[in-house]
């Protein structure tokens, strides 16, 4: 065959089709001007990807896909659907083991009982997917979905109206996929879908908003409840803090007072900050052995630190306990 008679698709990776072309130029596969809504297409894409063919940029909309078994077996890749439009097509059932699907759509299709598991779909929408009862466990979106991308875009450009569209689908996509990954006990996956679903729904509140700056601080203080450690640094930030306002305001020890001079030792400078540090933490975490007392401004030091100890240790236990729960 001709190269005049192959199809002029070439994908952005810049890997051409290698199939025979219609009177339009493009093979079946990459002619947009072929309805598939009528083919069912299992089989034949099947034999296309066993016979090595590049599977980029494949046109499918609303292709009948039922059962197709795309698991590439016998090696670590699997097949690469890349680029490719599988708008509202129908993959019930669908095998698709290791699969690879960037920069392409999965808009509203149908991947119930679908087998997803290693597949990777980032940059790719995801908008609508009906996924049923599809297996996910280990299935890759990237850090940021297309929507997601899409929307800082937008934001950078001013555009508001189009970011926050954009903010809202992203917050429905990571909401369908929290709620799948939750009934599959993939609790990891959906504590990471979770945050991001939240951080999507915050974007949509005015800067500096009451709710977006509300969000903000759970998000830094705990991750919305899904980072125990976000608490843990948080906790010795504050500590360490306190530590410092108390060796330079000054606490009481054995009628004393003890914190920074200028005119003492590096040594005994260094052993007042120590005791500070002690002090914060006794104060934190709220046992007050009375060997150290503030004094002066110190006080108000102490009883703020010692209010948000009181809650933040509370709030790590349940943090802690929700995780190791799971």
């Amino acid at each position: 065959m001709s190269d005049n008679n192959l199809c002029s698709y070439v994908s952005p990776e810049g890997i051409p089709c290698r199939q025979e072309a219609e009177d339009s130029g493009k093979c079946f596969w990459h002619d947009p001007s072929i309805d598939k809504r009528d083919h069912s297409l299992s089989k034949e894409l099947e034999q296309l990807a066993r016979s090595g063919a590049s599977l980029h940029g494949l046109l499918l909309k609303e292709a009948d896909l039922k059962e197709v078994n795309l698991v590439k077996r016998g090696s670590d890749t699997g097949y690469d659907l890349s680029y490719s439009d599988l708008y509202h097509a129908h993959l019930n059932g669908a095998h698709l083991f290791n699969l690879k699907l960037q920069n392409g759509s999965l808009m509203k299709a149908n991947l119930a009982e679908a087998n997803l598991h290693l597949c990777s779909f980032e940059n790719t929408n995801l908008l609508g997917v009906k996924w049923g009862k599809a297996r996910i466990d280990g299935m890759r979106v990237g850090q940021q979905i297309s929507q997601e991308r899409k929307a800082e875009q937008a934001y950078q450009k001013g555009d508001l109206p189009k970011a926050i569209d954009n903010f809202e689908q992203s917050e429905e996509i990571y909401r369908d996929l929290r709620k799948l990954a939750e009934t599959q006990g993939l609790f990891e996956e959906a504590g990471h879908f979770l945050c991001k679903e939240l951080t999507m729904r915050r974007f949509q509140f005015p800067l500096y908003s009451r709710r977006r700056i509300q969000s903000k601080l759970i998000d830094l203080f705990c991750g919305y409840g899904e980072r125990p450690l976000n608490v843990i640094v948080f906790s010795l930030l504050l500590i360490f803090t306190s530590a410092i306002c108390y060796f330079f305001l000054g606490v009481s020890a054995n009628n004393e007072v003890i914190g920074f001079n200028s005119e003492l030792s590096v040594e005994t400078n260094m052993k007042y900050f120590f005791n500070s540090i002690y002090y914060s933490v006794v104060t934190f975490t709220t046992l007050g052995y009375g060997d150290i007392t503030p004094v002066g401004a110190s006080r108000f030091v102490a009883a703020l630190e010692a209010f948000i100890g009181s809650f933040t240790l509370a709030l790590f236990v349940v943090v802690f306990v929700k995780k190791m729960t799971r």
